[in-house]
């Protein structure tokens, strides 16, 4: 996500600077190679690199000085609790903070979360900079949640549904507004919330996308015992433009990096505030028993 992002945003038009303590990586990405197999996204490398918009490093530093928009792209696994890690959120704010603090700078600096973070966050990550001593007035602080699905990364931030923007800063949305103000052109609809309803956007569309897997494999079980044919069904379903076709495909259910945890981190969140997402559990119950009936 964090590399995408990177070179998708020097394909705008921006200087980028990269940041990762993984030497590995960092020589790959240096040769204009990347560490990870997205379509379209090595040949983007490779042009931005050369156009001199594109920049590696691990000195954060150097690219927090030379930056006006920071983005924090780290994961956020999920704990044994459930809830999501936020452990190198928490480790790169301070970072920034201490950078900013190192050399200081005339000007205005926004952190934007990239990563999924629970509900707070973003206010989280502003008590630390102000702890530290960044004076309020020289910072914002935005949520911008991804939604890009592996496989298809490049296009889906090149061509994405819409843009979430949260934060209570006013000048800091219209910093990262003006940011994606060549998808704007495209009329790609900017949704301007709150800090707190960004990051739940980001929760909440990932639980509804499980919903429909879940739903569509607990169909599949009762077309086995009525003599149905799921594909008719979800093909049925799926022409109803309020329900689309997208994550109506019966098989073992959600796996992979996001979904898992995600709904798991939302159950958690609605726990620490004494609520019952009855929904979201069903979905991960459904989704557990389905690997059995597989």
């Amino acid at each position: 996500m964090g590399l995408v992002t990177g070179t998708c945003l020097a394909e705008l038009g921006n200087s980028v600077y990269c940041v990762d303590k993984d030497e590995t990586k960092l020589h790959l990405l240096l040769q204009g190679k990347s560490p990870i197999h997205e379509p379209g996204l090595e040949s983007l490398l490779t042009k931005n690199i050369k156009a001199g918009r594109l920049h590696f490093t691990a000195d954060l530093s150097s690219a927090v000085e030379k930056s006006q928009i920071i983005f924090i792209a780290v994961g956020t696994p999920q704990s044994e609790s459930g809830e999501a890690d936020i452990s190198n959120v928490v480790a790169v704010a301070k970072a920034i903070g201490n950078a900013v603090l190192e050399k200081p700078q005339p000007g205005y600096k926004v952190i934007v979360n990239k990563s999924t973070v629970p509900i707070g966050m973003g206010k989280m990550v502003e008590d630390i900079l102000l702890k530290l001593g960044v004076a309020n007035k020289t910072f914002g602080v935005v949520s911008n949640p991804e939604f890009l699905r592996e496989g298809s990364a490049v296009s889906d931030f090149l061509k994405p549904d819409r843009i979430v923007l949260g934060s209570a800063d006013p000048e800091a949305l219209e910093v990262v507004s003006s940011l994606y103000e060549p998808l704007y052109r495209i009329e790609v609809p900017i949704l301007k919330t709150d800090l707190e309803t960004a990051e739940l956007i980001k929760y909440a569309s990932n639980a509804f996308l499980a919903t429909k897997i879940s739903f569509i494999n607990e169909m599949a079980c009762l077309c086995d015992l009525v003599g149905a044919d799921v594909h008719q069904v979800a093909k049925g379903m799926g022409t109803d433009h309020r329900i689309g076709k997208y994550f109506l495909h019966p098989g073992p259910g959600y796996g992979g990096s996001c979904f898992p945890k995600d709904t798991q981190a939302l159950i958690h969140i609605a726990k620490t505030v004494g609520y019952n997402l009855k929904i979201v559990k069903a979905v991960e119950d459904v989704n557990y028993a389905q690997k059995r009936v597989v």
